[in-house]
């Protein structure tokens, strides 16, 4: 479909991709402290599920399994919030990591105002 340039489309697929990609380096930045390597180990895994529960829910088999599915992915967008709010940035990662909550609460916003349409 061609996009004229007042159109901005928002291909969830590839931005749940990219937070979860960019999530990864991130942690991979982390100082290798006990408590950093659970955080980071959780917040891999929450941020690459609201991907992989976005991708589930595209082939959701009815309406609810498709919200149910959404309501994952913010949950699990939420959940990277937290983990990203717990870890611990080394020197000079404190601007990715805002920029990651920002994105994570972007996140939970789009898939909320989902859920909230499709109720």
């Amino acid at each position: 479909m061609p996009q004229t340039q007042n159109v901005k489309r928002y291909d969830l697929d590839e931005r749940t991709f990219n937070f979860a990609k960019r999530v990864s380096v991130y942690v991979g930045h982390l100082s290798k402290t006990i408590s950093n390597l659970e955080i980071g180990k959780q917040l891999v895994r929450a941020a690459g599920s609201v991907g992989a529960n976005y991708i589930e829910a595209e082939e959701a088999l009815s309406k609810k399994d498709f919200v149910f599915r959404i309501k994952i992915c913010r949950k699990e967008a939420k959940e990277s919030r937290y983990w990203l709010k717990l870890s611990d940035a080394s020197t000079g990662k404190d601007e990715e990591k805002a920029v990651l909550i920002q994105e994570a609460t972007e996140l939970m916003k789009i898939f909320g105002a989902i859920v909230t349409k499709c109720s």
